[in-house]
């Protein structure tokens, strides 16, 4: 008789309910998320400001932009939004935007508009209690903040707190800002109206 001798048919058997398990706990996890890389364009957003009003990026397109994930409890974030204030004071003329996006829970909004007055923010604050935005920007923390260019893309990821006074982050934005020309400027953008 020929075929398969001792106990070479039971782990074939094994190898096969193997694959099957593993193929089912794959099929589970749902679409794979591509990594958020460097050249990527940036995931879509559509939140609300604190006003209430929706704010997305297709409303950005022509402008330099950072989306800057934060909470109100985050010391650190604390530490950097004075710095990050004064950049964006400086350089809003010029076609620069920053989308400060917080992940404060659901219903914290008076500790956000605290925040805001505290250190008188007047980029925009939109409002991320769920976190999706948070997660399709594939975000590890507080403060992270991403820099895109005039289409959109990916152009780094900065993991954490920073001194945004520093001359090398205005020259990264100044380069970017005339990589493609003159600035668009959206109406209605800008605050937090």
């Amino acid at each position: 008789m020929t075929g398969v001798r001792g106990g070479a048919l039971p782990l074939i058997f094994v190898a096969g309910f193997a694959a099957l398990i593993a193929g089912f706990l794959v099929a589970l996890q749902g679409p794979s998320v591509l990594p958020l890389r460097i050249g990527s364009n940036a995931p879509e957003l559509h939140l609300a400001r604190l006003s209430g009003e929706k704010l997305s990026m297709a409303d950005l397109r022509g402008r330099v932009v950072f989306v800057n994930f934060w909470g109100t409890w985050c010391a650190p974030c604390r530490t950097e939004a004075p710095s990050l204030e004064r950049m964006y004071r400086k350089l809003k003329p010029e076609g620069f935007e920053i989308l400060a996006v917080s992940i404060d829970a659901p219903g914290a909004r008076d500790e956000v508009v605290a925040f805001r007055d505290e250190f008188e923010l007047s980029f925009p604050i939109l409002l991320d209690p769920g976190k999706e935005v948070y997660r399709a920007y594939q975000a590890t923390g507080v403060p992270e903040t991403f820099m895109l260019d005039r289409d959109g893309r990916l152009v780094e990821r900065l993991i954490g707190p920073r001194d945004w006074d520093q001359p090398r982050y205005q020259e990264a934005v100044r380069r970017l800002l005339t990589a493609n020309g003159p600035a668009q400027s959206p109406a209605g953008v800008s605050g937090d109206g």
